[in-house]
């Protein structure tokens, strides 16, 4: 649990870090995701070494991409937790990973998943070139999705009246 706590310690200051370079970027463009702060809270199914790795690379391909990370604990529109595995398909080990969007509400407003072409023997194998791909292919979708929903309308709900509203005679 300890050691659980410290690589989200670890994870939160190196976002922090990858967030101070995009301080002087240049206003929002059309179709950018910036502005819509994501968290990325976990990344399960991969050995610690691996997912510090994996969120450094993370953290670069959100920078590259002007995807806007914040600490875990800070204020968020979306939540991502992050699913990584290995299986094997016709006698080959691939990678496959889901990320899952959360809205403030705690509702699932996203699943993203895919399949590395890149083979492995295992996911302790995957060097940094491996996991940049594998971040650079996540966080596109992730930009995607982040794009989408900030063009998007607010959702609002419709306040209900106390009394039925009158049916006008036929």
């Amino acid at each position: 649990m300890a050691a659980a706590k410290h690589v989200g310690r670890i994870t939160a200051v190196m976002m922090m870090a990858a967030l101070g370079a995009c301080n002087g970027s240049s206003g929002s463009l059309s179709g950018s995701p910036e502005g819509v702060p994501i968290a990325l809270e976990s990344i399960d199914g991969a050995p610690a070494p691996m997912k510090t790795a994996l969120m450094a690379e993370l953290s670069t391909a959100a920078t590259d991409r002007k995807v806007e990370l914040v600490g875990a604990s800070s204020q968020a529109r979306y939540r991502v937790r992050g699913y990584i595995s290995t299986e094997v398909e016709d006698g080959e080990t691939k990678v496959s990973y889901v990320w899952d969007v959360f809205d403030s509400e705690k509702r699932r407003a996203k699943r993203l998943a895919g399949t590395s072409p890149l083979r492995v023997a295992s996911i302790s194998s995957l060097d940094k070139e491996t996991l940049a791909k594998l971040a650079g292919a996540s966080m596109d979708e992730i930009a995607e999705f982040l794009a989408a929903a900030k063009a998007e309308t607010p959702f609002q709900t419709a306040n209900a009246a106390s009394e039925p509203a009158p049916v006008a005679a036929q």
